[in-house]
């Protein structure tokens, strides 16, 4: 047996130290060795070191908008940074107005084209009317130049009081018509519509929860009820949420006294609990909510509370799942950040909020994968754990831990004989030629004051049907043949929702959209049986 080497540990160490002595030689050929001091502030002396030794010129701002960005991103998919720049674009729809002209555009063949001007707006008041194009502002050319819908809103939005100088063109006119307008706050309305689709029936459809929901869906309720309402149907099909408080309000207005609402929980927060008043305007009668995929936040605050208890039905299906609450901390620069405090919790005790383990970019497909799995066909592609089932007080099972599941499934529509429609809608076909339509013939439908007066005295004849099979032919979409009756039918009555949104706005537009929609015409066959009872 061999004796052990007593030198060895020596040439170890200097085998060792040779090596880091070419590992500094070798880093020296391509950049120093620096060693940040350590300080607590760890973060602040990353970016001072990126901003003085980066091989490009980067600006500090965007270094710690890069930074707080990423940390965000590794928290949950709720929290985020909004810049400056960013802010109003994301914070004026829950504010429930804006400062600027007032008109509802769109880009048309590179051409700003007012759809409808704002109902008592600036622009209206000085007589500019749908169809008109914008062509110049403050004197120069926005026409042919690719300008997008930001940089009109840019141009055209500013503060109360504030001049800006458009000039238009306008059919029929001789060269450009200039107006000066003066700037004004502009509502913004969280209510698409109300009306009665039926004697007794009420429909209210509300597309996000602003700072003026409340109060919209209050005096909706107030001219319903004087109508002679008796059921009521609540649209949260797509309404992505906002406001927690605007939530709860419109909750309490469904809700007897004292029943709860919604708690909010976190670690650094404390429970908070919102329960409703004895003021709600529709505590008694029959009440469906429909909901979708797109339904999420304050949203499902509002359908968790319903259906928790007992108090109404929801129809459609799962909704998003979104249960985080989030606290804004506002910068001297403008911009915001929004920061997931709390998850809150239906009065059963459930947290809808869908899983994000995955990470973000599976969180944001989970659509696609509800579509792959046949969920928006069949709710029995869902599966719950009997961890996240409840009981409400009549005892009804009700799930957390993902969205609110409806008590009343309505499947995603796909049926073979819609195949062209499909196509002709997916293509913005619909939309487009009934603008062209809306446009060419503008003198004769403006005659339409009212929903009755339009939706009696326009028909999408076969005429005009052929005239678009014509126009889509030309785009690309062939006609599949004369079997198409049910294709042929939805088409005619999108042809005339988007004509009479182009009329009367969504006024014109719900009322004929609704007479194809599966989710509402159940909603409504519901409350005309009787069915919306819950024993």
């Amino acid at each position: 047996m061999k004796k052990n080497n007593p030198y060895l540990p020596i040439w170890f160490a200097l085998i060792l130290a040779g090596g880091v002595l070419l590992g500094i030689f070798l880093g020296n050929r391509t950049g120093k060795f620096n060693f940040l001091p350590s300080r607590e502030d760890k973060v602040k002396e990353v970016i001072n070191y990126v901003e003085e030794n980066y091989v490009d010129t980067l600006g500090r701002k965007a270094l710690e908008e890069k930074a707080i960005t990423g940390l965000l991103e590794k928290l949950d998919p709720h929290s985020v940074y909004i810049s400056a720049e960013e802010f109003h674009e994301a914070n004026d729809p829950l504010l429930g107005s804006f400062e600027g002209i007032g008109v509802q555009f769109r880009i048309e063949n590179d051409t700003v084209a007012v759809i409808i001007p704002v109902s008592g707006g600036p622009s209206e008041k000085l007589g500019i009317r749908a169809g008109d194009r914008i062509v110049k502002v403050d004197g120069k050319n926005i026409a042919g130049i690719k300008i997008t819908t930001n940089d009109v809103m840019r141009k055209l939005k500013g503060p109360k009081g504030t001049i800006v100088k458009v000039a238009v063109f306008r059919r029929g006119a001789n060269g450009l018509l200039d107006f000066t307008i003066t700037r004004d706050v502009i509502p913004t309305y969280s209510m698409d519509i109300a009306y009665m689709p039926e004697p007794g029936i009420g429909y209210i459809r509300i597309n996000n929860f602003a700072a003026t929901t409340h109060e919209e869906v209050h005096n909706a309720l107030e001219k319903l009820q004087h109508d002679g309402m008796k059921k009521l149907i609540i649209d949260l099909r797509g309404n992505g949420g906002g406001y927690l408080k605007a939530a709860i309000d419109v909750a309490d207005e469904f809700l007897g006294n004292d029943a709860l609402i919604v708690y909010t929980e976190g670690i650094h927060h404390r429970r908070e609990v919102s329960k409703a008043t004895s003021d709600g305007l529709f505590e008694k009668g029959d009440l469906i909510i429909l909901v979708d995929e797109g339904t999420a936040s304050a949203a499902e605050i509002v359908s968790g509370a319903i259906q928790d208890h007992d108090r109404g039905l929801i129809i459609g299906r799962r909704s998003f799942g979104k249960g985080l609450v989030q606290e804004q901390l506002d910068f001297k620069d403008g911009s915001a950040l929004r920061l997931t405090v709390a998850r809150y919790y239906t009065p059963t005790g459930r947290c809808i909020q869908k899983s994000y383990k995955d990470g973000l970019e599976v969180y944001n497909n989970d659509y696609y994968h509800r579509f792959m799995n046949g969920e928006m066909e069949h709710p029995d592609s869902i599966k719950f754990p009997d961890s996240l089932k409840y009981k409400t007080p009549k005892g009804r099972t009700v799930y957390g831990g993902g969205g609110i599941m409806p008590d009343v499934f309505i499947p995603m529509e796909k049926d073979s004989a819609l195949g062209y429609y499909n196509q002709c809608i997916n293509k913005g076909l619909v939309y487009q030629f009934a603008f062209d339509y809306t446009d060419r013939s503008r003198a004769q439908l403006m005659r339409f004051k009212t929903f009755n007066q339009f939706d009696h005295g326009f028909l999408v004849n076969d005429a005009l049907l052929g005239q678009f099979v014509k126009y889509a032919d030309a785009k690309g979409v062939k006609h599949q043949g004369k079997d198409l009756s049910k294709s042929d039918r939805y088409i005619k009555t999108m042809l005339k929702a988007y004509v009479g949104r182009n009329v009367l706005d969504n006024d014109g537009f719900f009322p004929v959209l609704n007479t194809i929609d599966p989710g509402f015409l159940k909603a409504v066959e519901m409350l005309k049986k009787g069915e919306a009872k819950i024993n």
